[in-house]
């Protein structure tokens, strides 16, 4: 049995300039495991955590410091646009594994400046409301993809608060806003079915206005309802009590938004690839720090993977955090799984591996992601030999003799490791700019190959990536 062990790197995961800022360094020849795994790893903070924690972090009313957080693509936008609108976050000593903390003193927000979104949901969807509170004029554009993104609800719902928002019609970015340095708020109905985002980004900000707000969702049924849990704890943790007396009502309150010191939970999304390789080849991955009670949509992947035949176990080593371990067993299993949300890739590719046909259901907000997501993840397996059909919200995957080929990654990370577990069985999968992981986990060809796999770095370097 292969056996690999990981705490803290002996390598520095960002000497690769390429792989961090986003860049291409060619096709990447997803490995094949060489036998059964049985690896320890712990992964850096979760995006959606460190992202909602800076917005809030950059609202308080004093400094807080974000301990272990997640340094990525998306992250780094997100401390540059709140740093230009006037906030000021510096480095302190590490509490993690995976760089610096970091201290967020908020600042008087000023506009006169262009924010950079990249390809970030929660940079552009969180930040035009930040926006709204400073004086002056905030431009907002980002990637070519990112122009494709829906935004319309974020517009729309910005000029029914009274903000004087320029999109020439659009709905989309490019767009710019002028900020009067206040919001008045009160009542506010949008349709936010394409995003729970667009909720969760007018709730961050809601108790600076100065009436709070009365959010009312009246489209269709929300996606990633877990995401809009998190946005609301953690605004509890700051001393802001959102109400929630209906699925689609939320009242905040204008109030404080408490300076807090924060513990950022690992991206347990992030782990889905590495514990569902377990599946694949067999062994077993343990992912350290696991939270025991979480806000976080990839702890579903414990019941996920069970059903799809993986045994799992929670070891607990601390108050509040534990070891979440996944053992192969030999075969994968089909599965029905409705609103896996942004689990849905890792699921997929595991789908297209197993014995049986998987229905995935409630994922059409997928489409709008950083890339179509149904209709990607159907290209690239049928492209390899699959048989996968989309849906008017989701898949079926049918499994079928898979073989080599290039899997495009369409500039969206969790397509770039879907095609790395497929590899895991498949030879010869090149997965096109794997760099693209950089925006929520920099380390991931490293981790993959070293930790995961254990691959040695320097006698399996092909690429220089690690």
């Amino acid at each position: 049995m292969l056996v690999s062990s990981y705490s803290k790197p002996e390598f520095d995961p960002y000497e690769n300039d390429d792989l961090v800022l986003g860049g291409d360094p060619g096709p990447w020849p997803a490995p094949v495991a060489p036998g059964p795994l049985a690896a320890t790893l712990s992964l850096p903070g979760s995006k959606s955590l460190t992202n909602r924690e800076l917005v809030l972090a950059a609202l308080a009313d004093g400094p807080s410091t974000l301990r272990a957080p997640l340094h990525s693509r998306d992250s780094a936008l997100m401390i540059q646009a709140l740093k230009a609108l006037g906030t000021s976050i510096v480095e302190a000593p590490a509490s993690g594994d995976f760089g610096p903390d970091l201290i967020v003193t908020p600042g008087e927000l000023s506009g006169g400046t262009t924010i950079d979104c990249g390809l970030a949901g929660t940079v552009m969807r969180f930040l035009p409301p930040v926006a709204a509170l400073a004086l002056g004029p905030v431009a907002f554009d980002g990637d070519p993809s990112a122009r494709k993104r829906p935004m319309r609800t974020t517009i729309d719902s910005l000029r029914a608060l009274g903000v004087d928002v320029t999109d020439e019609g659009r709905g989309r970015l490019p767009f710019s806003l002028y900020g009067t340095g206040s919001v008045e708020g009160g009542e506010l109905e949008i349709d936010a079915s394409a995003s729970s985002q667009f909720v969760s980004g007018l709730l961050m900000v809601g108790s600076r206005f100065t009436k709070g707000l009365i959010l009312r969702h009246t489209g269709t049924a929300l996606p990633s309802l877990e995401h809009i849990g998190m946005t609301i704890d953690t605004l509890a943790a700051r001393g802001v009590v959102v109400e929630n007396p209906e699925p689609s009502l939320w009242i905040v309150p204008p109030a404080p938004i408490a300076a807090i010191d924060i513990d950022i939970e690992p991206d347990l999304s992030n782990a889905g690839p590495f514990l569902a390789a377990t599946l694949v080849a067999g062994g077993s991955v343990t992912v350290t720090g696991w939270p025991k009670n979480t806000t976080q949509v990839g702890a579903e992947l414990a019941t996920i993977l069970e059903s799809m035949g993986g045994k799992v176990s929670f070891t607990e080593t601390g108050p509040g955090i534990g070891e979440l371990t996944v053992t192969g067993t030999g075969t994968i299993h089909g599965i029905r799984l409705d609103n896996s949300s942004e689990l849905a890739p890792t699921i997929a590719a595991l789908a297209a591996l197993a014995d049986s046909e998987t229905v995935l259901t409630g994922i059409a907000h997928l489409r709008g992601h950083e890339t179509d997501r149904l209709a990607a993840l159907a290209a690239e397996i049928n492209a390899l030999g699959g048989d996968v059909t989309e849906t008017d919200d989701g898949l079926i995957i049918r499994p079928r003799p898979l073989h080599g080929g290039l899997w495009h990654s369409y500039e969206d990370h969790r397509m770039a490791t879907a095609g790395a577990i497929i590899g895991l069985a498949v030879a010869d999968v090149q997965v096109e700019n794997i760099a693209t992981t950089a925006k929520t986990l920099p380390q991931f060809p490293q981790l993959w190959l070293g930790p995961l796999l254990g691959i040695n770095r320097r006698s399996a370097d092909p690429l220089g990536l690690i």
